[in-house]
């Protein structure tokens, strides 16, 4: 399907830690709303180089590492910072701990919207969130005001998946028609549980 589109918004930021990552298979605790999400990015570190034999360039030599996903929303409430960062929660006092860091990890779920009102779900099956820098500036006669900005380092999955085997991520354009988006942000999909439409 070729149809000329362009990005034209992006919801539904949701977050799901992994629990499970071995040969067996992987599990996810339920989603919950990360925050309200302005705006999202994604780089792929990669890279490319020639290898020389006979005096000419006969092989392309590829790797690809990790991606970057860029989140920028409105503030993040206390707990769900102290969740995505490994840090502690005091909820009977409502005090963030900024305590030893515990690495988890976590599936990411969020939403483009594109110019001919289709939409592209992606499922990021593993990786962390970085600390993120926080700042604000006294007030004025303005309107101007700071939110949060994310990174989320995603990683391929230990499991190899029967549909494609190790993952980063899954991204289901409904342009194609052909992927069952119902309930999609209440589960992780991974490439083994996403349905074709019924």
């Amino acid at each position: 399907m070729s149809q000329v589109f362009k990005f034209r918004g992006c919801d539904n930021c949701y977050v799901a830690e992994l629990l499970t990552d071995n040969t067996e298979g992987v599990t996810y605790g339920t989603p919950k709303k990360l925050f309200p999400l302005g705006e999202v990015g994604k780089s792929t570190s990669s890279d490319s180089a020639a290898s020389y034999a006979d005096n000419k360039a006969l092989l392309i030599v590829n790797s690809e590492g990790n991606d970057e996903i860029a989140l920028t929303g409105f503030g993040i409430s206390l707990d769900m910072l102290a969740e995505i960062t490994g840090k502690t929660f005091d909820e009977s006092k409502g005090v963030f701990i900024d305590t030893v860091r515990e690495v988890k990890y976590f599936a990411l779920l969020y939403r483009e919207k594109l110019t001919n009102g289709k939409y592209r779900y992606h499922s990021r099956l593993k990786g962390t969130f970085n600390i993120p820098d926080e700042g604000a500036a006294t007030e004025d006669d303005g309107t101007d005001s700071t939110g949060q900005e994310l990174t989320f380092t995603g990683i391929f999955t230990e499991h190899a998946f029967t549909n494609g085997g190790s993952a980063k991520g899954l991204v289901i354009d409904t342009q194609y028609e052909g992927a069952d988006v119902e309930g999609f942000f209440d589960a992780v999909v991974t490439p083994d549980t996403v349905k074709a439409k019924a």
